[in-house]
């Protein structure tokens, strides 16, 4: 495993790594993971991924029966499975970590929308208290993200509603995974720009 330092950040070289990225039916979990996995096809990974959809008759909002995920295996050398266990686990509710915690590795990491564990929704996926207060996680490596706060600003000149431009969270998490593991972000861009070419609106800014 090779080391350097680029800027400020640390790069490890690392031969394959398992990202998960967990959240509601509506959350766009399946589409920011699909976006991932062609990306690390474009570099020249070998990928392996497994989409997992709730059931066909959707479960309340922020519950454990909504959960949503998508899980991809890549790396330089044959990728043979989607992975055991996820290195990097990408939440977006507290329902999402509830479901997705016991499959992450020791040491893990945790990046977590930390605007969506209010008490509703605490309270929805079972938790007597805050997992990112009561030290529970204290075995993890967890990166607390306004994710929901942060994208509606960075939209706010898009003159869509509020509860439109927080949709677009799912690629505030898709750019942060994108940064850590050093892909290049152009793609999506162009994806945006090809989906979204009839929308004035956005395209403007």
């Amino acid at each position: 495993m090779n080391d350097e330092r680029i800027q400020g950040r640390e790069l490890i070289e690392v031969e394959h790594a398992t990202v998960r990225f967990a959240g509601d039916s509506g959350d766009g979990m399946q589409l920011v993971g699909t976006q991932f996995a062609d990306i690390a096809s474009l570099v020249g990974n070998m990928i392996r991924t497994m989409p997992d959809f709730p059931s066909e008759i959707r479960a309340p909002a922020g519950s454990l029966a909504g959960v949503s995920g998508y899980q991809l295996n890549f790396g330089d050398e044959d990728v043979s499975t989607p992975g055991d266990d996820p290195y990097a686990l990408v939440v977006m509710n507290p329902a999402a970590l509830k479901v997705s915690l016991p499959d992450l590795q020791p040491r893990g990491l945790i990046i977590v929308n930390e605007d969506e564990f209010t008490e509703a929704n605490l309270k929805k996926a079972g938790y007597a208290a805050d997992p990112l207060e009561d030290g529970s996680l204290d075995s993890y490596r967890v990166i607390p993200v306004a994710m929901t706060t942060l994208t509606t600003e960075a939209t706010k000149d898009t003159g869509l509603p509020p509860a439109q431009r927080a949709r677009c969270k799912n690629f505030l998490a898709l750019g942060i995974v994108l940064w850590m593991y050093d892909r290049p972000i152009q793609p999506v861009l162009e994806w945006l720009m090809h989906k979204f070419a009839k929308v004035p609106a956005v395209m403007a800014r």
